[in-house]
């Protein structure tokens, strides 16, 4: 079923590498999250995270100063889907290392967090979205209307 979901796009400077990253893709956003739900303001995320060891989904308060929200549509049994099939696989350093020199196109078991967002969501060589793509991919998506 299709659904109403959010990417969460963060925007938070407080780590060196999320500044680094931030400055190459000349954007605010470093990281993102599928919002899988919200439950008294904490949210279900799957992603990929180096700090966490890879694709993963956890529970996150997603502070507005650091966070931005998109809707888009997203089906629900295909993202679920995705995540039991990729959960516990690790972070594609090499496949971040593409943002710098592209022909690196990363490694077919490990994921970077916008690779894996795009991945769930569908999106045809989901590899080639680092953040800011992703979001300016989106964005361009229609408009969720309230249902």
């Amino acid at each position: 079923m299709v659904i109403r979901m959010q990417v969460a796009f963060y925007k938070g400077t407080d780590r060196l590498f999320n500044r680094s990253v931030s400055w190459w893709l000349n954007g605010p956003y470093s990281h993102c999250e599928l919002v899988l739900e919200t439950v008294n303001g904490i949210s279900h995320c799957a992603s990929s995270s180096f700090m966490d060891g890879g694709v993963r989904t956890k529970w996150m308060a997603l502070n507005p100063e650091h966070w931005d929200l998109v809707d888009v549509w997203a089906d629900e049994d295909e993202v679920y889907a995705w995540i039991r099939e990729h959960k516990g696989q690790g972070y594609d350093i090499l496949g971040l290392a593409g943002f710098v020199w592209r022909p690196l196109a990363g490694e077919t078991r490990r994921w970077f967090c916008s690779e894996a967002v795009a991945a769930m969501l569908g999106f045809k060589h989901p590899w080639r979205f680092d953040p800011m793509n992703l979001y300016c991919a989106i964005t361009r998506l229609p408009a969720v209307q309230a249902a």
